[in-house]
């Protein structure tokens, strides 16, 4: 299942995101082979844009890339906002130790040391791009300090994968931020909440519905429904007329270079995997 429900608590004055992403980070695990550190990783990050995806309209788009210093390279999701989403990694096969308490080591995976970079296209001339350091690595952490810091936004932010050996049985996370009304008491209460909740798949693990981990993480059982059910998705829109055009900005001098020892070249989707195969009168003649 995949979908995001968006609601108010505290009588409007706190805003939180729920999301179950598990079909959708189970197509991109499949889809890139992925090992089960680098589909928490990933997943992780899709999951953030799934819920970043609910905050902008629905032709721009935000790229999301994460570069830490470790094995599994970059993290990139890009995302629209009619819910659609599409990510790799650098490496998908990386492989790391489970951890003393069980888990998977995404931020071993990713890295401690690098940056968090927030693209957002908006149909403007320039995109405009946010960059934090990275807190852990464990890309929750350093969500929050990006709203932090880039947007000024105040927020508690969870992402979680629970993987087993099928594949992906629950993925998800919700984001939760303080409107600028919100009170001490508000406050306290999210804190409360927070400190006593259960991580966001174990919730899932038990059937509880977006709406009741929304209740939990706020401790408010009068929630206000924001909007209904959006459902997410792992979507590419590649095309072999956008990789033409790619090509074709590389010039005549490339293309020939390219077509040297061979009748035809092969080019794949990072985000897909779908393979296009072009002839020198593919490129030339479009």
């Amino acid at each position: 299942m995949s979908e995001i429900k968006k609601y108010l608590a505290c009588e409007g004055r706190v805003n939180i995101i729920c999301a179950e992403t598990t079909d959708l980070v189970e197509k991109a695990r499949k889809i890139h082979d992925l090992s089960p550190v680098a589909t928490a990783a990933l997943g992780r990050v899709l999951t953030m844009g799934a819920i970043m995806s609910t905050r902008i309209k629905g032709e721009d788009s935000i790229t999301l890339q994460i570069k830490g210093n470790g094995p599994i390279g970059n993290v990139t999701c890009v995302l629209d906002g009619k819910q659609n989403v599409k990510g790799y990694v650098g490496d998908p096969l990386v492989d790391l130790p489970i951890r003393e308490d069980g888990k998977l080591d995404v931020g071993g995976a990713v890295g401690k040391e690098g940056f968090l970079y927030v693209i957002r296209d908006m149909g403007l001339k320039e995109p405009y791009i946010g960059v934090t350091p990275l807190v852990s690595g464990e890309i929750a952490e350093d969500f929050t300090k990006y709203f932090a810091e880039s947007e000024q936004t105040p927020s508690a932010i969870a992402l979680g994968v629970l993987v087993d050996k099928e594949g992906v049985k629950k993925a998800g996370g919700y984001l939760l931020t303080l409107m600028p009304d919100a009170t001490e008491e508000d406050i306290k209460q999210i804190e409360e909440a927070l400190k006593n909740a259960e991580p966001v798949t174990t919730m899932l693990d038990k059937n509880m519905s977006l709406q009741q981990i929304a209740e939990t993480m706020t401790n408010d059982d009068n929630l206000m429904v924001m909007v209904g059910e959006l459902i997410p998705q792992y979507s590419c829109n590649c095309s072999k007329e956008k990789f033409v055009k790619n090509l074709q900005k590389l010039g005549k001098d490339d293309i020939d270079h390219l077509f040297e020892e061979q009748e035809k070249i092969e080019t794949v989707c990072q985000f897909c995997n779908k393979k296009y195969e072009f002839r020198r009168e593919d490129i030339e003649n479009n």
